[in-house]
C-alpha cells in the first residue's frame, strides 16, 4: 500500500529494477522476492501468470494499441485473463471513469491528448486489480500541469485501492 518514488541518473538501473520486479529480467545472482515469491525461480509461463495477476505496468510511451478505443485497450488484459465480454466492458468503463475519461471511452489513442493516453494506460494497468503498480517515467511525455494532475490521480488510487506504487521519475517535484 505504499507509494515509492525512485530517482537517479540515467543508466543507474531504475528501469532495470522494475524489469527485475516484473520478472522480465532475471538477476545474474541472488534472488528477487515479490510478495514472498522468488520471481526469478518461476518458469517463464508462471512468471507471465504472476505478472498478469499481481503487477500493473505503466510505460513512459503509453504502449496503447492504436486501432483499439480507450475501452478496448483497457479490456485487452481482461480478455487475456478470460473475463466475459459484459464483465470486461463493465470493468473497463469503471476504470476509465475513475481516471476521468468517462466521456472519452470510445476514442482511439490518436484522438486523445498525451495526458488522456497516460490515463488510459493507468486504467489498463489496473484492470486486473494488481497489488503493484509500476510506472516508468509516467510523466515524461506530458506537460507539467498534466503531470501534476496525473500524480494526484495516482496518489488518489493509491489511497483508495491500497495498491503499492513504484514510480521512476527524473522530476524531483513529483515526489513531493
Amino acid at each position: 500500500g505504499e507509494r515509492v518514488f525512485l530517482q537517479g541518473a540515467s543508466g543507474s538501473g531504475k528501469s532495470t529494477l522494475l524489469n527485475l520486479i516484473t520478472g522480465l529480467l532475471t538477476p545474474e545472482a541472488g534472488h528477487m522476492y515479490v510478495n514472498d515469491v522468488d520471481v526469478a525461480q518461476l518458469s517463464m509461463l508462471r512468471r507471465d501468470r504472476f505478472r498478469a495477476d499481481n503487477i500493473g505496468f505503466v510505460f513512459q510511451f503509453f504502449n496503447l494499441i492504436l486501432r483499439l478505443s480507450a475501452r478496448g485497450n483497457v479490456e485487452l488484459p481482461l480478455s487475456i485473463a478470460g473475463l466475459g465480454k459484459n464483465e470486461r466492458r463493465k470493468r473497463a468503463e469503471e476504470l476509465l471513469t475513475s481516471v476521468g475519461l468517462k466521456e472519452r471511452m470510445d476514442h482511439k489513442p490518436a484522438e486523445l491528448s498525451g495526458g488522456e493516453r497516460q490515463r488510459v494506460a493507468i486504467a489498463r494497468a489496473l484492470a486486473n486489480n494488481p497489488e503493484f503498480l509500476l510506472m516508468d517515467e509516467p510523466t515524461g511525455n506530458i506537460d507539467s500541469k498534466t503531470a501534476k494532475e496525473l500524480i494526484s490521480l495516482v496518489k488518489q488510487l493509491n489511497e483508495n485501492a491500497g495498491v503499492t506504487i513504484i514510480i521512476i521519475t527524473h522530476d524531483e517535484n513529483l515526489a513531493n
